[in-house]
């Protein structure tokens, strides 16, 4: 296993490069096998929120089955498939010739007669695996955030372009646009009913430090705790204001129907400050400019014993709208209708869109999604006002590792203090 885990960054499919224009083919990709109804999945990354989301598009539609399954480490790859084979058991078709072992493994996954692919591992492979699944012509689910870098933004985008042309549909994990509640408080919102918008807060605000904490066990490498610690680690996460906040950062971005023109951004590690806690903060506060000089207040925090706080706010000339769901002023509102689970629902909307030749494609909005909360932790990190402008074109910040080894070290990075960590 050690062996096959040695591949160096060079060979790992690097983003922009991973797909050019001679890939595309000439038409639209053929988007189902005509004369079967069954949609084959392919599953890379194999941890406990990726395979409730297996669980989720197995339980989305009629005759989905998943066929083969991905992970760096076998006991992953066993957990998952003993919850899936529990709760999913009809829709389970992997044999032991489909599952597939090492940093390598998803390109095993992309080569098997699959329709889509899951891209289910932790946000820093995003980008090449989602690449790597476009110029095989699958289609794709993959989570939030779309990557943790600028450099791995403009590979998101430029894949989405490719998927477009070649007709493929890619769904991303940011669940609201997909939730019932959320989509009709949009369509209020974008016919006006709060007049222009003025402002807006949105937060993540959590009273939980430990999730996905695994301290780190003998006999671990330290790409290996790093990997299995993930949130904790900037280079694999984003932080948690790109990991987790991204959802709320999506909202305001959907409300706006753009982008923010810069930002300034503080945030610290206050009371997350033990080593095992990795190199990320555990507080952030932006302020997000978009065209017009609207100013958006953005808060996020994973502190245990805080009040939590998860909610969005838009602010009109007529009224302010909430997302779960209510709007107050010249003409309330208060959504009454069915609560769909947004996590089936997106997987629905994906497997839809394939077998009716529909393509739906939210790369291009989980990338700006991404790249917004990306650039508020570089504002925090750094203590500089940053740009859209520079970050999208300018900034070479990659926070790749020099190699994919098990065997070589990798010290953790030094937390970011404002006034001394650079803009890259």
């Amino acid at each position: 296993m050690k062996e096959k885990n040695k591949i160096s960054r060079r060979d790992f499919i690097k983003t922009s490069a991973a797909i050019s224009a001679a890939a595309v083919l000439s038409g639209k990709e053929k988007l189902f096998a005509s004369g079967s109804d069954k949609i084959r999945v392919g599953v890379i990354g194999c941890g406990d929120h990726g395979t409730s989301d297996v669980i989720s598009c197995a339980r989305s539609a009629e005759n989905v089955e998943i066929t083969a399954m991905a992970d760096v480490f076998e006991d992953r790859i066993n957990s998952s498939l003993q919850r899936l084979n529990k709760e999913v058991p009809d829709n389970m078709k992997v044999t032991d010739d489909t599952c597939f072992l090492g940093f390598d493994a998803y390109k095993k996954v992309l080569a098997c007669d699959v329709d889509m692919v899951m891209l289910l591992t932790p946000p820093h492979f995003r980008p090449e695996h989602l690449a790597a699944a476009v110029e095989a012509g699958k289609h794709v689910f993959m989570e939030k955030p779309g990557c943790v870098d600028p450099v791995g933004v403009r590979a998101l985008i430029a894949s989405s372009e490719i998927a477009e042309q070649k007709g493929l549909s890619i769904v991303a994990g940011t669940q609201r646009r997909h939730q019932n509640q959320y989509l009709e408080i949009m369509k209020r919102i974008h016919n006006g009913e709060i007049g222009e918008i003025v402002a807006a807060q949105c937060y993540w605000l959590w009273g939980e430090s430990d999730w996905h904490l695994n301290k780190r066990q003998s006999g671990w490498s330290d790409l290996e705790w790093q990997i299995r610690s993930w949130p904790y680690f900037t280079w694999l996460s984003g932080d948690h204001i790109v990991e987790q906040h991204v959802h709320n950062i999506d909202v305001v971005n959907w409300a706006m129907g753009t982008h923010p023109v810069q930002c300034l951004g503080v945030g610290g590690r206050q009371a997350r400050t033990g080593p095992e806690y990795g190199n990320i903060y555990d507080h952030f506060t932006v302020e997000f400019e978009y065209p017009n000089g609207v100013r958006v207040a953005s808060m996020c925090s994973q502190i245990q014993g805080t009040t939590n706080r998860e909610d969005e706010r838009i602010v009109g000339t007529k009224g302010v709208a909430f997302g779960h769901g209510v709007i107050e002023g010249k003409n309330p509102y208060q959504y009454d209708g069915e609560h769909n689970s947004p996590y089936v629902q997106e997987m629905a909307d994906l497997v839809k869109s394939i077998r009716n030749s529909e393509p739906v494609n939210e790369g291009k909005n989980v990338a700006e999604s991404t790249m917004t909360a990306i650039m508020g932790r570089i504002s925090a990190y750094t203590g500089r006002a940053v740009s859209w402008d520079w970050v999208m074109n300018a900034s070479k910040l990659d926070m790749s590792p020099p190699a994919y080894d098990f065997d070589t070290d990798l010290p953790v990075r030094p937390i970011a203090i404002p006034g001394k960590t650079k803009l890259i």
